[in-house]
């Protein structure tokens, strides 16, 4: 008993130095904070997964401490946001979870850091980045029409460059809440995919995805996505409002729930007739200049048991 808390100690001092030193070339070596940052959840990961909730937190607790001291009020917000990332991938392990509550878990979780550490910042320094950063991208494209008129392009090549930009600029502000979630899933799944196998390689049990082509949303998907395209239909929603953001960013997230699950049904089909697994990727890739076809065939996958039919279809045909 001794000899493991003693050994529990000292996993402790050893992964929160490597956190530290993590860290410390994240925020001070710019040149390779490019790769530190991809590294950064291992060392919590790796100790919250083989050690329960209680001394997982106090390890934590130590790492954030020793981050402020290395890397001063600036590694803060850095150890906030990867802290509670790696505490969701190593208790996932050790509770034995599924890859797919790792995901989402993790997946929420930085968002909520994120959107905290936003909030916090505009509280604090009233800096708002998002508004800093459209109104740079704003002025980057009016400079790009100065130059224009400049060079001497037409009146009518302006005006149509300053009508492209303008609906370009009130579309990403429209889907700014979505393009984050959807950045933050992304930064999530390709943090799962380099840290996993390293763990791996370090004898912890790492969970694995089913596979894709079994992938099966709940239909509440579908009403969801019914109910938000009746309204948006039947509904007059000025631009700008609230409801109008809220109602066109749950329309694009739902529209891609959906083309996940058409592309899912496409593998599903290539599967169960055997077909080399290259035609998967042909399709997948065949299926985005095809987005609305494949959001349909989404819609029909979750709305009806056409898997059914197909086992149905290739079992009768096996006989």
């Amino acid at each position: 008993m001794q000899n493991q808390r003693t050994r529990q100690i000292t996993n402790g001092a050893l992964m929160a130095a490597v956190f530290t030193v993590l860290l410390a070339f994240s925020v001070y070596v710019p040149i390779f904070s490019v790769i530190t940052m991809f590294f950064l959840v291992l060392p919590i990961a790796w100790y919250s997964a083989k050690y329960p909730w209680k001394p997982s937190l106090l390890f934590s607790a130590a790492a954030l401490f020793l981050s402020f001291i290395i890397g001063g009020i600036f590694a803060v917000p850095v150890g906030l946001l990867y802290i509670p990332f790696g505490l969701m991938i190593g208790f996932s392990i050790y509770y034995k979870k599924s890859k797919l509550y790792m995901f989402i878990g993790s997946s929420i979780i930085t968002l909520l850091s994120v959107m905290l550490q936003y909030l916090a910042t505009i509280w604090l320094f009233g800096i708002n980045v998002i508004e800093e950063y459209i109104t740079a991208t704003k002025t980057t494209f009016t400079n790009g029409g100065n130059w224009m008129e400049r060079l001497g392009g037409t009146e009518q090549q302006i005006e149509e460059y300053n009508e492209t930009v303008s609906n370009m600029l009130m579309t990403m502000e429209t889907m700014m809440p979505t393009l984050i979630v959807l950045s933050v899933f992304m930064v999530v799944w390709i943090h799962l995919l380099i840290n996993l196998p390293i763990l791996k390689r370090f004898g912890i049990a790492v969970p694995k995805f089913p596979p894709f082509a079994d992938m099966k949303l709940p239909k509440s998907v579908l009403w969801y996505y019914l109910i938000v395209l009746l309204i948006s239909l039947l509904s007059d929603l000025e631009q700008g409002t609230m409801v109008y953001l809220a109602f066109m960013n749950a329309t694009m997230l739902l529209q891609m729930l959906l083309f996940l699950q058409g592309i899912s049904f496409y593998h599903f089909y290539i599967k169960q007739e055997g077909w080399p697994k290259w035609v998967a990727v042909v399709v997948t890739v065949l299926a985005l200049p095809l987005q609305a076809f494949t959001i349909i065939v989404g819609i029909v996958d979750l709305g009806f048991d056409i898997r059914g039919w197909v086992k149905k279809a290739h079992d009768f045909k096996g006989k």
